[in-house]
């Protein structure tokens, strides 16, 4: 953003010393926020190392960086008081150069704020340690991590007591209205606290709310551990300079005060202990007992061991899926294509863990049976699951309570349950982002997002340097257009490609799609990666007057199969008596009783044995969006598909030839008639079949663009050093 551009929304400022080690991570994580309107003010205060070329490079050609250069080193506060006299945004907002921030968080603190009516606003932190020697954690604990808060002077002094155990909001990062004040240059910790309370002294109106979305970096060059009593001394004579105000405000300040003189006495004590003057330890303790307290967290931290985390061993690079998908095997087309995916990062050398972080992954079915397929999983974590035996059950009671409920309808034929959460589009609650954090714990090298619901879990891996890439599936904004869809989430084009749009690139699972979203996102990195399978040896005729349906129970199948039942089945058995149609998949739920020479089948394990028999594969999909899997699927079994202009949509230049695509009921069924009575047709279709499918869909074909993306991203050398990460049951 040039300075002849309009004034923008915001200006981050970021002030900088010798900030080489994580600066770029910080850089990125401003400049891809989805609040677009923002410069980036970046400070140096007389670096000599590399950062101000890094930082450069992170951010490429985006003009929204303003490098502030060639000044004389003057501590963070002369830093940012440089940056605020550049700066032209409304608002202003602090992040710190070794830490980086989530894509939506200033777009929401600033839009809670305007809403609230708030100057000062503030998220919760989520700290995470340089040496893996605790697990990450949320700063705000109790009511502060439930609710937003409106804090006043006497509130935010009472919280920021040195080695105090409350709020401690100081520590918090603050986006404020631009207005007069200044950093206190004299202070060279505390600084942002200080100016928050001259701010509130001034009747700002502060709010904080339990957004989980600044990421604070703990190693051993932060700030913070530079306490010394100098730096105390200093942050005494500014609350010197604070007013009194009404009686709370001037308690507030003298307990305060009291803190400040207990951590100078503490500092005092802790320097003689270590020069083993002992002489004048005993003095300091003397003179302010008070102090002596203050040893309680050191001797704590020494003597009672936190939780620490098990060393995950040297082997090959790590991608994690995150996902809420209820993957038990190939049970679906959505579950299909994840597992030939991770199959195929398997294949080039890759550990694919799966990390489900929220227990609305169970539905309303308490008990998960993995599936073989699953084996292609380096590891399996689901929240909210306790693995026994060869079965994942739910702690939660009310999935329990779900799972009779929906018992109770089947046998019964009533309606006591309902319908599960769309788990995909559920909102991410606190507990699953912390779940994120403690369970990638920095070991991944790369993130796959299952649907676009799931990128702004991503940075909870606390790896902002990992590529991240979002499994698009299908277009679900038009799925929502189509009006089909059930017990889904109802989500605008713009609300998804703002979501797609979060992460390095875009996986998309067919052609015409993949245009959409490079049209929408031109920034973006979009891979196309259709679903691969591994077809048969020859192609199977099947039996003269068997039709197949495979599908889950969506929508599009549920709608696809009523039509078909209602228009299209009863000419098919007036004109061949012996016709049966098999019908297969959790789709037969949805369906009612079966007409005369319907088989509801129901979830068949293995599909092999019916595709083989089956004479004709019908796919009458008139609703939805992306691959249809199932298509692909019945092609690489060597089966004659009839379809519809749905059914191939996306692939239709790839599929010409193969499959017999009908517009209306009538000419579907007349082609269905035509085929079931036609072995030598069916073994036509099904060696054209079979030709598309290994030009088009096995998995060198489909996913060797996404393996490269990756491979270049990550490399293909053995993982780094062991590093620390928690394990566990952690929630």
């Amino acid at each position: 953003m040039s300075k002849n551009d309009a004034e923008p929304r915001v200006s981050v400022i970021m002030a900088n010393y010798n900030g080489a080690a994580h600066i770029a991570a910080a850089v990125r994580s401003v400049l891809r926020q989805t609040e677009r309107s923002l410069e980036l003010v970046l400070s140096d205060d007389g670096s000599t190392d590399e950062s101000l070329r890094i930082a450069r490079a992170a951010a490429g050609d985006d003009a929204r960086l303003v490098v502030l250069a060639g000044a004389a080193r003057s501590g963070p506060a002369g830093a940012r008081n440089r940056a605020l006299d550049v700066a032209r945004g409304r608002w202003i907002a602090i992040v710190d150069n070794d830490d980086f921030i989530h894509p939506e968080r200033l777009e929401r603190l600033i839009g809670a704020a305007e809403r609230d009516g708030a100057d000062i606003v503030c998220d919760d932190l989520l700290t995470f340690y340089e040496d893996g020697a605790r697990a990450p954690h949320a700063h705000l604990r109790g009511a502060w991590a439930e609710r937003p808060h409106w804090v006043g002077a006497a509130t935010y002094l009472h919280s920021n007591l040195l080695f105090g155990s409350g709020a401690m909001l100081g520590y918090l990062k603050p986006v404020f209205r631009r207005s007069a004040l200044r950093y206190d240059e004299t202070l060279t910790i505390g600084e942002d606290s200080d100016l928050v309370a001259r701010m509130l002294t001034g009747r700002a109106r502060m709010r904080v709310y339990p957004e989980l979305s600044y990421f604070y970096r703990k190693h051993s060059g932060s700030i913070s551990h530079r306490l010394n009593g100098a730096a105390i001394d200093a942050m005494l004579a500014a609350s010197d300079k604070l007013e009194g105000g009404d009686s709370a405000r001037r308690h507030a300040l003298d307990v305060h005060r009291h803190a400040l003189r207990d951590a100078r006495a503490f500092v005092a004590l802790v320097e003689a202990l270590k020069a083993r003057n002992f002489g004048a330890a005993l003095s300091a303790a003397r003179r302010r007992p008070s102090a002596l307290l203050l040893l309680r967290e050191p001797l704590k931290a020494r003597f009672l061991p936190r939780r620490r985390a098990e060393l995950v061993a040297s082997g090959p690079p790590r991608v994690t899926l995150l996902s809420r998908q209820r993957i038990v095997g190939s049970t679906n087309g959505s579950s299909a294509y994840v597992l030939a995916l991770a199959g195929a990062l398997k294949a080039d050398g890759y550990a694919v863990d799966y990390l489900g972080p929220s227990p609305k992954t169970f539905g309303r079915w308490a008990v998960m049976k993995p599936r073989p397929e699953l084996h292609v999983f380096d590891s399996y974590r689901l929240r909210g699951g306790v693995r026994i035996g060869s079965l994942i059950l739910a702690r939660d009671p009310a999935i329990w309570f779900a799972s009779f409920a929906a018992v109770l309808d089947r046998v019964l034929k009533t309606k006591f349950s309902k319908p599960a959460e769309y788990a995909q589009g559920a909102t991410a609650t606190r507990s699953d982002m912390l779940y994120v954090a403690r369970h990638t714990a920095r070991t991944t090298h790369a993130l796959l997002c299952d649907y676009a619901f799931l990128a702004p879990l991503a940075p909870y891996a606390l790896k902002p340097d990992a590529p991240t890439f979002t499994m698009m599936h299908d277009l679900m904004s038009a799925r929502v257009a189509d009006q089909a869809e059930v017990n889904t989430v109802k989500i605008s084009a713009d609300e998804e490609f703002r979501l797609l749009g979060m992460n390095d690139g875009v996986i998309a699972i067919q052609a015409e799609e993949a245009a959409k979203v490079r049209t929408a996102l031109p920034a973006s990195r979009v891979i196309l990666a259709p679903h691969a399978v591994e077809a048969v040896a020859a192609a199977q005729p099947g039996q003269d007057d068997v039709a197949l349906f495979v599908g889950s129970n969506t929508a599009p199948n549920v709608v696809g199969m009523e039509r078909f039942l209602r228009e299209a089945w009863p000419v098919i058995r007036a004109a061949r008596p012996n016709a049966e149609l098999w019908v297969v998949g959790s789709v037969a739920r949805a369906l009612g009783p079966a007409p005369e020479g319907v088989k509801m089948l129901g979830v068949v394990i293995d599909l092999a044995p019916l595709y083989r028999d089956a004479g004709v594969i019908v796919s009458p999909l008139h609703t939805g969006s992306g691959l249809k899997i199932k298509l692909i699927e019945a092609l690489a079994a060597g089966k004659a598909v009839v379809g519809t202009p749905i059914t191939v949509q996306g692939v239709e230049a790839e599929v010409a030839g193969a499959v017999l695509n009908e517009t209306d009921s009538p000419a579907f069924a007349a082609a269905v008639i035509r085929l079931l009575g036609a072995r030598d047709q069916r073994e036509t279709l099904g060696r054209a079949a079979l030709a598309c499918a290994t030009a088009h869909f096995s998995a060198e074909a489909c996913f060797a663009d996404l393996v490269s993306a990756i491979r270049g991203s990550v490399g293909d050398a053995p993982a780094q050093k062991a590093l620390q990460v928690e394990l566990g049951a952690a929630q």
